[in-house]
C-alpha cells in the first residue's frame, strides 16, 4: 500500500506512459478506485470494511500501463489479493491458476476480456471489464477521505500479491508476499539504486513476475517517478526511445537476452547511426540486468557501448533481491554483488556448515509469506534457523568479497530469456501428447538466451516419425511459446540408473555434446 500513498504525494506528476499516452499519479489513483467499486460491488463486499480473513484473490489480465497498475490498486484498496496472469499463457495455464488461487474475480482489458469471459464462465469466476475512459461521471466521488478509509482497513501483515512460480516437483505454486514484505522488497532497492521522484524507467519485462512487477513497477511508483510501458520488447523501438530526448529515460532494467538484443542491433546499424546510439545509452544513469547471468561477453559488449558495466543482482520470487553489485562502486563482471542490507545470508554446504561456498540461504522481512494453500511446502522451504533455502549454488571470493553464482542445485529449473521454467512441468505437458512413451526436457547453454529448450524423447509403437516442427504444433495448445522445445533429439528409450531415474547431465552429454558447457 506505501506505492498508493506515495502516490498521493505525487498526484501531479507523471506516473505512467503506455500506448494512451501519460497518466499523472491523480489519474492512476481515479481509475483505481473506480475499479475498487466495481469489483467491491461484484464481490459483494461492504464498503470499507472487508474482514474476509482469507482475503479475496482478483486475478489481472491487464496490458502493460495505467490499466495494469490501477487494476492492482484497486485489488488492494478492497483488501484483496493480487494474482496477475501471463498475457502469453495458454487457457489450461490460466485455468490452473484461477482454480488454484480460488480468484473470485478477473479484472480484464478489452483485448483480452472476451477470453477471460469464456474461462471465467466456465470457472463461475466473474470477469470485471477495465479500461474505459474516465468520464466526470465515472470518477469517483469518494473524495480523499474514501481513499484514507480504504488505506486505513489494509494492515501490513495482509497478503498483498500472489506470483506462480515454477519449482523442481509438481505444478507451479503460488507464492504470496504481503504489503509489509513488498515495502521492504522496495525500499531496499530504491536506497541501493538511488531511485527519484524524477526517474523515468523504460518497462519492458513481463509483468507475472518479480523482476517485472516488484524491481520494475513497483519500485519507480513507490519513488514517485514514471514507468513507460512498452507492450512487448523491441530492440529497435528501445533504442529509439532511449536516443529521443523528449522525458528522456534514466532507468532501463533487462534480462540478458535483451542486451544480446539490443547488442546485435546497434552493430546491425550504420556507422553513421552508432554514435547517436553510443551517444544516448550513456545518458541512462542505471542499467541492470538479472532474472539469469549474464554472459561475460554480453557485459563486455554493452559496457564498451553504455560506457558502464549493467548492475547485476540475484534474487528469486520468494525472497525479493538478495544480492547486487553496488550502484557507485566496482561493478564486478561475473558476480552478483553482496547483501542488500537488512538480510542474512550465507552459505551452506554438503554437510551442514557454514563458509565459503555452498548453497545460498536467506532470512529477513521481506521474504514471502507462504505457498498457497501449501504449508508443507511452506515448511521445507526452510531450514532450522528459519532460512529460506533458494536452492542456488554460490561461493564468495575477491577483495572485497564478492558472491559469484555457481549454479542451480536442480537441473530440473531451465533459465531461458529470463524466465525460470520448470523441465518437470513441460514433461507432463509432453508426456500426455499421443506417442510419446518417455521425455525428458533439459536446458542447453546459449549465448542469446542464456539456456534453450531441448527435449529427448522415446516415442511409442504406433509413431515411425516425429520433427521437431511437429512437436512444436502439437505443442503449443498446452504450452506458452517461451517453453517450446527449439531442440529435440529422439532414442529407442531413455537410458535409466538402477532405481529407474534419469541421470539428466549424463543424457545431456550423450544428445547434445556439442552444447555442453565446458
Amino acid at each position: 500500500m506505501n506505492t498508493i500513498r506515495a502516490a498521493l504525494r505525487h498526484t501531479q506528476r507523471t506516473a505512467v506512459v503506455d500506448t494512451t499516452g501519460s497518466h499523472s499519479y491523480k489519474d492512476v489513483l481515479a481509475a483505481a478506485m473506480c475499479m475498487g467499486n466495481s469489483l467491491q460491488q461484484t464481490l459483494g463486499l461492504p464498503q470499507y470494511q472487508c474482514t474476509d480473513p482469507h482475503q479475496p484473490r482478483v486475478a489481472i489480465m491487464c496490458d502493460p500501463g495505467r490499466d495494469y497498475v490501477a487494476a492492482t490498486w484497486a485489488t488492494w484498496l478492497q483488501r484483496g489479493i493480487a494474482v496477475p496472469l501471463c498475457l502469453a499463457h495458454p487457457d489450461e495455464e490460466l485455468k490452473y491458476v484461477l482454480n488454484d488461487s480460488g480468484a473470485s474475480a478477473i479484472l480484464a482489458s478489452p483485448s483480452h476480456f472476451e477470453r477471460m469471459a469464456d474461462l471465467g464462465k466456465a470457472l463461475g469466476t466473474t470477469v470485471v471489464p477495465v479500461g474505459r475512459p474516465l468520464t466526470h461521471g465515472s470518477r469517483p466521488q469518494q473524495g480523499s477521505q474514501g481513499l484514507k478509509h480504504l488505506l486505513d482497513n489494509v494492515a501490513p501483515e495482509d497478503s498483498a500479491l500472489m506470483i506462480y512460480t515454477s519449482g523442481t516437483t509438481g505444478r507451479p505454486k503460488g507464492v504470496v508476499h504481503t504489503h509489509r514484505g513488498l515495502h521492504a522488497q522496495t525500499s531496499a532497492l530504491i536506497d541501493a539504486w538511488g531511485w527519484q521522484a524524477k526517474d523515468h524507467i523504460l518497462h519492458t519485462l513481463p509483468l507475472h513476475h518479480v523482476h517485472g512487477i516488484v524491481v520494475a513497477m513497483l519500485c519507480g511508483l513507490q519513488a514517485g517517478a514514471a514507468v513507460e510501458f512498452m507492450p512487448r520488447f523491441s530492440p529497435s523501438r528501445v533504442w529509439e526511445r532511449v536516443q529521443s530526448s523528449a522525458d528522456p529515460v534514466s532507468i532501463f532494467m533487462g534480462v540478458p537476452t535483451m542486451y544480446a538484443f539490443l547488442i546485435n542491433a546497434y552493430e546491425g546499424a550504420p556507422a553513421t547511426s552508432q554514435g547517436g546510439m553510443r551517444e544516448a545509452a550513456r545518458r541512462l544513469r542505471l542499467w541492470t540486468c538479472g532474472s539469469a547471468a549474464c554472459p561475460k561477453p554480453t557485459l563486455a559488449a554493452w559496457a564498451e557501448i553504455s560506457g558502464a558495466t549493467p548492475l547485476e543482482r540475484y534474487g528469486m520470487t520468494e525472497t525479493g533481491m538478495i544480492l547486487g553489485n553496488p550502484l557507485c562502486g566496482e561493478r564486478r563482471v561475473g558476480t552478483v554483488g553482496l547483501p542488500f542490507p537488512a538480510l542474512g545470508v550465507r552459505l551452506v554446504d554438503q554437510d551442514n556448515k557454514v563458509g565459503k561456498e555452498g548453497e545460498i540461504r536467506v532470512r529477513g522481512a521481506q521474504l514471502f509469506k507462504e505457498y498457497w494453500r501449501n504449508p508443507e511446502a511452506t515448511r521445507d522451504a526452510y531450514d532450522d534457523e528459519g532460512y529460506f533455502q533458494t536452492g542456488d549454488q554460490a561461493v564468495v571470493e575477491g577483495d572485497p568479497p564478492y558472491y559469484r553464482m555457481l549454479g542451480r542445485s536442480s537441473v530440473d529449473i531451465i533459465k531461458h530469456g529470463g524466465y525460470k521454467i520448470s523441465a518437470l512441468d513441460i514433461e507432463g505437458k509432453l508426456l500426455a501428447l499421443p506417442g510419446i512413451q518417455e521425455c525428458a526436457v533439459l536446458g542447453l547453454p546459449d549465448d542469446t538466451y542464456g539456456e534453450v529448450i531441448a527435449a529427448v524423447l522415446a516415442l511409442d509403437g504406433d509413431v515411425k516419425e516425429l520433427t521437431l516442427a511437429d512437436l512444436r504444433a502439437r505443442a503449443a495448445p498446452h504450452l506458452p511459446a517461451y517453453q517450446l522445445p527449439s531442440r529435440m533429439c529422439i532414442l529407442p528409450a531413455l537410458p535409466r540408473n538402477a532405481l529407474g531415474k534419469v541421470n539428466k547431465k549424463a543424457l545431456r552429454a550423450l544428445c547434445f555434446p556439442e552444447q555442453v558447457k565446458q
